[in-house]
């Protein structure tokens, strides 16, 4: 499955090459314990357009094994991807 996004074709191999923000290296770029929302995939619900990988500001999603996978260490839990995601396999739980 892919999608257009902004006149890219999504797939696995364009995302790749697309560019994205990168975390921090070192502590400085980890969120720590104040965050108060996190993404939760449902992957039932995933059709692996990947713009979430893409809208992330911090580049905390990134693609393992052809699916989305969410590096917690740095979310922020800003919901950017959960708002854009076109099919809402993407909820904000509650962390605390």
């Amino acid at each position: 499955m892919s999608l257009l996004w902004r006149c890219h074709k999504l797939t696995e191999d364009t995302v790749k090459y697309l560019p994205l923000s990168k975390p921090k290296i070192g502590i400085s770029g980890k969120t720590g314990s104040w965050r108060i929302f996190a993404p939760e995939i449902n992957y039932d619900k995933c059709v692996k357009c990947y713009i979430c990988v893409v809208v992330c500001p911090e580049a905390s999603i990134f693609i393992e094994n052809d699916r989305p996978k969410i590096d917690y260490n740095y979310c922020k839990g800003c919901g950017v991807c959960a708002r854009e995601c076109p099919v809402n396999a993407i909820n904000m739980r509650r962390e605390r």
